[in-house]
């Protein structure tokens, strides 16, 4: 499955220069350094174009999801390292006091709950909560939550959910209050990263109202909900039963938080980069700089020591079947990867200060393995001639016509500016390009079935957690691939021995051996050209002027708002 990146104000290629200015910053244009153990106080402003979530159960996440406020709301058995950069982007103990115990194969995860947690309400939190909160996540009555433990837990494909069946899933174990033990059909050394999902979140069953849960879900987090009205506004207050001595990740420092949701992105980016008033204590968790504040960075230096950088691992490419004529010939493959113009889908995507060429398929990120390789090299503009020889081997010496699928809106890096684009760069080899263009929500589902799979698209992956598994296995594993729909794998690539590898890799349990072996893969796989990389992002957010210790998160491309304060 992958994040879908909420949508882009995009500048088009007004903007082809790299912002210098830009940092993951700690603290840029604070009068004085930041400062942990000083930092509570104050209001936090969010501003965003979202809500928090399409819905605000933990079982019915997706992720972390919602521009991080869940994360305020929610703890969980693991949680990401509350960084900047590539340290951002490792595993860290949450409610559990380790990232878990496997067993030999990796095919059993124990973990041990701190001391002294409790809900918002004073109740202690046990083994027992984390246990039913997972099981509700199964409820066909709370869909939405990542999908993994149906098909990891042993024995849990067909459960239904606390309600239907309140035995639970045997796969789980509490054989104590602060123990759970996790049994799996296969070996999953990244279990730790899927312990970060909100599915992992306690839940006391005393409290749980089913599908209203929602409503007010019970906090295990630093902040607790004082009001929400869906799609509007949110207002967080201080959880009383939260503390740092059972905490070490979340800083928590605002006393208040209030969210406006529902505003328009260019509205958003006024108020961040004037800043007037309340609008000096905010921050946005779903809006990248439009073409004017990117437009203002070099001349207006004030502006630009507000701009936080990050890299939402992201990864857009041209797909298609490598089953059917004319792909299922590498010589066409490669043809496509000489023709692109990087250059021009880069500009297209926003400029180099959103997107970076991309001729590997995982993204620029330590903790995913990434390898730097290029076996299809054309230049910064395209090499038409190398591609016209390769297509004339393959037999289309006049060249040939294909049909390339777009998401219809253009503030979408998967929509028609880059879709031209490639277009024209695929023209000067020969290689006549008919637009298709589907409308915004219809284009994953028409994608992702094989009997509606147009014949080559541009398409957009971006990983669960900055690891390579869930980057590579899902586009590339043969055994991923579903003719019934919901399919990732739109190249339709079986390769037996990257099939093997995938499960050698799976048993690894220390996060850099493995991201090593995810990158020597990737490198192993693009041999082939299954797909033709474009581009891979990054998000640029602007912040209030009285916001302190404000950087975007390399897990999730916002900010990270456990850690940020006010003056």
């Amino acid at each position: 499955m992958t994040w879908r990146r909420p949508s882009l104000l995009l500048a088009g290629a007004l903007v082809a220069g790299t912002v210098t200015a830009c940092g993951g910053g700690g603290s840029q244009g604070a009068a004085t350094p930041f400062d942990p153990n000083t930092c509570q106080g104050g209001t936090l402003e969010i501003l965003n174009q979202a809500d928090a979530g399409s819905h605000l159960d933990p079982a019915r996440l997706y992720t972390s999801g919602g521009g991080n406020i869940p994360s305020l709301l929610f703890r969980t058995l693991t949680t990401r390292t509350r960084k900047a950069g590539a340290d951002g982007a490792k595993v860290a103990p949450d409610l559990a006091t380790d990232t878990g115990e496997p067993n030999a194969d990796a095919t059993v995860w124990t973990y041990h709950l701190r001391d002294g947690l409790k809900f918002e309400d004073g109740t202690p939190i046990t083994s027992a909560d984390v246990k039913y909160g997972i099981e509700r996540g199964f409820a066909p009555e709370l869909p939405g939550g990542a999908p993994y433990l149906h098909d990891w837990l042993v024995g849990a494909q067909n459960y239904q959910g606390p309600y239907k069946d309140p035995n639970g899933i045997a796969a789980i174990e509490t054989p104590d209050a602060k123990t759970i033990v996790f049994h799996l059909n296969s070996p999953h050394g990244d279990f730790p990263y899927l312990a970060t999902a909100t599915q992992f979140a306690p839940v006391p069953k005393a409290k749980d109202t089913g599908a209203d849960y929602e409503k007010h879900p019970i906090s295990s987090g630093p902040y607790k909900i004082e009001s929400y009205d869906k799609g509007k506004s949110m207002a967080l207050v201080r959880n009383t039963n939260w503390s740092r001595g059972v905490d070490p990740n979340r800083l928590a420092c605002p006393d208040r938080i209030e969210a406006t949701y529902g505003l328009d992105p260019a509205v958003i980016n006024q108020r961040m980069s004037t800043g007037t008033g309340n609008d000096a204590n905010a921050v946005t968790t779903d809006t990248d700089l439009g073409p004017s504040e990117l437009a203002q960075l070099d001349s207006n230096p004030e502006l630009a020591k507000r701009v936080a950088k990050g890299g939402f691992p992201y990864t857009y490419y041209l797909a298609f079947d490598n089953t059917k004529a004319p792909f299922n010939d590498i010589k066409v493959r490669q043809a496509l990867s000489y023709a692109v113009d990087r250059t021009s889908t880069v500009n297209a995507a926003g400029g180099s200060s959103l997107a970076y060429p991309a001729t590997t398929f995982l993204p620029n990120n330590k903790t995913m393995g990434y390898q730097a390789f290029d076996y299809f090299p054309a230049g910064t503009g395209g090499d038409p001639a190398k591609a016209k020889q390769l297509l004339a081997e393959a037999g289309f010496p006049n060249g040939l016509t294909i049909t390339l699928a777009h998401r219809s809106d253009d503030s979408e890096q998967d929509g028609p500016k880059v879709a031209t684009a490639v277009q024209d760069a695929l023209q000067k080899a020969g290689i006549t390009v008919k637009l298709q263009s589907i409308d915004h929500d219809s284009y994953p589902t028409t994608l992702g079935n094989p009997a509606t799979q147009p014949q080559v698209a541009v398409e957009e992956w971006g990983a669960d957690w900055p690891s390579g598994g869930p980057f590579l296995v899902p586009i590339f594993d043969g055994r991923q691939y579903l003719a019934g729909g919901g399919n990732f794998n739109t190249a339709h690539f079986d390769d037996k021995a990257v099939n093997a590898k995938i499960d050698e890799i799976n048993k690894i349990t220390d996060p850099d051996q493995a991201a090593q072996q995810w990158g020597q893969l990737d490198a192993e796989i693009m041999k082939q050209a299954p797909v033709v990389p474009l581009f891979h992002t990054t998000n640029l957010r602007l912040y209030g002027k009285n916001v302190k210790n404000a950087f975007v998160s390399d897990w999730t491309g916002v900010y990270d708002l456990s850690q940020v304060s006010v003056k």
